[in-house]
Parts: structure tokens; C-alpha cells; sequence
């Protein structure tokens, strides 16, 4: 029963895909920007497929089994407060400037240097994105189809190949319709199904929504928690998944009302997952395996395949999209009866993507950390000169590198001395020493983040503006 549901899930986003995938007609503009002509509801439910991945399901769960609600409730918490600030402040502008990337907006800004050096780090941040949720997808094979957890990761690297290699952006968006509604109503039976069967009460004593030492004491894992909160909230912002479904809505009110449906959709499908676990004391999986009734078990995991493949496909599309467009320099080229070669070297770079995310999932198999770890690269790194660079005219791109740089070379300093990342051993780079212990965990994301802040005020200030190049951001399309 539950391979069939699982493979029922699959098989409805794949066929959604290809339906939809006769509609790019070779134009790379359909392929990455659905033409920017998606209506609220797709564009709506594309932001929140993005957002209630894996990590911010199963991840969730997992978080506060071990560490309590609020470890796991960030999760969805930090993405709904990403898609509420991009309402307010990011979805209209980024929408009218017409652009087909997020690395676009830093080439306008800042100059080619800078464009290149914030699409490889997206591509690195995006890698691990995706490799969180391929995690996700090989535990849960394993588990409950009895498939080793390396066959588990390539089915589903299969399942999202499938579609969006030939659909792209279009195929994501409305495969995403079913991710969201599958996911939703999985989330709210399995609520309704703890609270009717144990109650929602706290199995673990100090762990539940009210005790909230969890957001103030560090040895409760306060700093932690906000970190998540910070590197999600703020991090992701700069996320070329959410972006490019931005560029593809048909208008700047659309991007913006958009995010603010998804913001409340991401809280109310993901929150209810960290209830579960501090109600029952158990991750997902185990609760599913050894306690949920046939038909709740294969709703929830038929949600979470859904939710890794609508992540991946999502990721998998934009960090291959950067590679060819922002690093490569291959640009839009459309012309009837020719192949379009952005088109085409963006849908074989999917590949090495997908190879890069595979051996990652392989080499740390942790759910809702690489969610967070991804994130918080893009906070230490490019929140800064973003934000400001769209909202202060004064820096150049000698303070959007020196932002960069700082925030790059700190983070992966604290990063290698600090023997956890988000309460999970570090086993990705750690180099024993004596200088800092596990109570350190959390500060690198704050500390960061205030390195990259300092370096591009300083050289900004230090500078004089020798005028802001793209001065006008609009009209990107017209002039690629």
C-alpha cells in the first residue's frame, strides 16, 4: 500500500510536468521564467513548494524530537519570515526589472566579477539544498521500501529528471500545485490524528511551544535556534529558487501578494510537523512506521516525496540556469527553427548539478541541517550586498567583494573549528582544537554575517562612489 501511494505521488508530478513541458516551444525565457506570465495561485504555490521541502517536514520533526519545538519549528518559521520580507521589501522591484536570474541583478549592480563570484556561491549553497532533500527521499525509501539509501536518493533524482529537463520552470510550477495540496492535507491529518490519539501535550518535559528557554537560554540551544532563524529568514532571501518564481509572475503586485500567501501557507503546513514531535516524542519516520494507521502513513510520506521532488526540481533548474547564464555567459537567443543555446546548456548542466548534490547527500545524511547550512552561506555572503546594494546607492562593487570575501573566510573558519553545526556533529570539515567548543555553535552565523556588514561599510564609506553602475535595473530581457 504505501509503494503504491508513494509511487502514485511520483507519478502525478511527473505526468503534470510533461503535460505542461509542450509549452516552452525552445524558448529558454518559458523554460526559466514560465514567460513571466504565471498567475497568483501558480506562482502562489510554486513559492510554497519550494519552501515546505523536506528538510522543513521530515527535518522538522527531527529537530524537535531530539531538541525540542522550537528547534524544529524555525524551520518552517525562518522560510515564512523569508517570504514575508521579500513581500514587503523584494518581490515588486526584483519582478520589474525583468531579470532571468538572481546573479543578474549583482551583474547590473556590481559588475561581472561580482556576478560571477555570487553565482558560484549559490551554485555551492544550492548543491547542498538539494542534497538535504535527496537525503530525505533515500531515508525514506530505505526504511519503508527495504531499497539501500543510495538506491533511495537516485530514485528520486530520477523522478525529478524526468520532468524538468523537459519542462523546466513550467513544470516545477504546476507539479508544485499537487506537492502543496498533497503535503497540506498530509500535515493536517497527521495533527488531527496525534491530537485525537495522545493529545498535543509535551512528551518530553521543556521542550514544548511555551517553554520558551529555548529561544533564551543558550544551553537549552537559544543561539541555535535563532541562527536557523536568522540564516532562513534572512539567508534565503537571496535564494534563486524563490527568485526565479518572482521573475515569472506576470506582475510586480502578483510576486508580492504571492509571497505573502506562501509566507502564511509554509507556517501553517510546517509548524504542525514540530508539534507532532514534541507531542510524541518521535521523529517522522518512526511515528509513521511503527504507530500511524496504513492510509495517514502513506498520505504523509506520498507529502514528503512530493515536497523533495518540487524542492529539487526547483533547485536543480535555477543553480544549473547560473551556471550557464552567469558563469558561463551563455545568454537568451531565440530565433524560430534554431535551437536556443541558453536552452539547451542549461538542461545539460542540470547533470553535473545533480551529480554534485547526489555525492553530498551521500557524504552527510542529515535532514533540516544542510537546509540550514545552505543558507547561512548565503547570510555570511551575499544578504549583505544585496540588500543594500538595492537599497543604498553608495556601494560599489570593491564593498560588494570585500562583503563577500570577509563573510566567506569567517564563516568557513568558525565552520571548521566548531565541532557541531546545528546541534549536529560536524562531520562535513571539522579540524580538532582546543579554542572552540560545542556551546560556540550558533555565534559563526551571527559573527559572520556582522564581518560581511563591516567590510562592505567600511569600503563603501572609504570609497567615494565613482558612479552606480546599472543605475536604471530595469528592462534586463531587453537588453540579454
Amino acid at each position: 500500500m504505501i509503494i503504491t501511494g508513494v509511487a502514485l505521488a511520483i507519478l502525478a508530478m511527473i505526468i503534470v510536468g510533461l503535460v505542461v513541458s509542450r509549452r516552452i516551444a525552445g524558448d529558454s525565457r518559458n523554460f526559466l521564467v514560465a514567460g513571466r506570465a504565471l498567475a497568483l495561485p501558480v506562482v502562489a504555490a510554486t513559492l510554497m513548494g519550494q519552501a515546505v521541502d523536506t528538510n522543513a517536514t521530515l527535518g522538522a520533526t527531527d529537530q524537535a524530537a531530539g531538541l525540542g519545538f522550537w528547534a524544529g519549528a524555525t524551520l518552517p518559521l525562518g522560510l515564512a519570515l523569508c517570504l514575508l520580507l521579500t513581500g514587503f521589501f523584494f518581490a515588486r522591484p526584483m519582478n520589474r526589472m525583468g531579470l532571468t536570474t538572481l546573479p543578474d541583478f549583482f551583474r547590473l549592480r556590481y559588475g561581472r566579477a561580482v556576478e560571477v563570484a555570487a553565482a558560484l556561491l549559490m551554485i555551492a549553497a544550492f548543491a547542498i539544498l538539494v542534497a538535504g532533500n535527496l537525503v530525505a527521499g533515500g531515508f525514506l525509501f530505505e526504511r519503508f521500501l527495504g531499497t539501500p539509501y543510495s538506491a533511495g536518493v537516485l530514485i528520486i533524482v530520477a523522478a525529478v529528471l524526468t520532468y524538468t529537463l523537459a519542462g523546466g520552470i513550467l513544470s516545477d510550477a504546476y507539479s508544485s500545485i499537487v506537492q502543496v495540496l498533497v503535503t497540506a492535507s498530509a500535515s493536517i491529518a497527521l495533527l488531527i490524528w496525534v491530537a485525537a490519539t495522545s493529545g498535543l501535550g509535551v512528551h518530553k518535559p521543556g521542550t514544548g511551544p511555551f517553554d520558551l528557554g529555548q529561544l533564551s537560554d543558550p544551553a537549552q540551544g537559544a543561539v541555535v535556534n535563532w541562527a536557523t532563524l536568522a540564516a532562513l529568514g534572512i539567508g534565503d532571501i537571496v535564494a534563486i529558487d524563490f527568485m526565479q518564481r518572482i521573475f515569472a509572475a506576470r506582475s510586480p503586485d502578483v510576486a508580492r501578494r504571492a509571497c505573502f500567501l506562501a509566507a502564511a501557507g509554509t507556517a501553517v503546513v510546517g509548524v504542525p510537523f514540530a508539534l507532532v514531535a514534541v507531542a510524541t516524542g518521535s521523529g517522522l519516520l518512526e511515528l509513521l512506521d511503527e504507530a500511524a494507521p496504513a492510509g495517514l502513513s502513506v498520505l504523509v510520506l506520498a507529502g514528503i516525496v512530493s515536497a523533495s521532488l518540487s524542492t529539487a526540481d526547483g533547485a536543480i533548474l535555477g543553480t544549473a540556469a547560473v551556471a550557464v547564464r552567469n558563469v558561463g555567459g551563455t545568454r537568451r537567443v531565440h530565433e524560430p527553427g534554431r535551437a536556443d543555446p541558453l536552452l539547451r546548456a542549461t538542461r545539460w548542466a542540470m547533470l553535473p548539478v545533480v551529480g554534485g548534490a547526489v555525492l553530498l547527500a551521500l557524504r552527510v545524511p542529515q535532514t533540516g541541517v544542510l537546509l540550514t547550512l545552505a543558507f547561512d552561506l548565503m547570510l555570511a555572503c551575499l544578504a549583505v550586498p544585496f540588500v543594500l546594494g538595492m537599497f543604498w546607492r553608495r556601494g560599489s562593487s570593491g564593498a560588494a567583494l570585500a562583503a563577500l570575501s570577509a563573510g566567506l573566510v569567517v564563516r568557513l573558519t568558525l565552520f571548521a573549528l566548531t565541532p557541531t553545526m546545528y546541534a549536529v556533529d560536524n562531520t562535513l570539515l571539522y579540524i580538532p582544537n582546543t579554542l572552540i567548543g560545542a556551546s560556540f555553535d550558533g555565534w559563526p552565523t551571527f559573527i559572520a554575517a556582522g564581518a560581511s556588514l563591516l567590510a562592505y561599510a567600511v569600503v563603501a564609506f572609504a570609497r567615494a562612489p565613482a558612479g552606480v553602475r546599472g543605475a536604471d535595473l530595469r528592462g534586463e530581457e531587453a537588453r540579454a
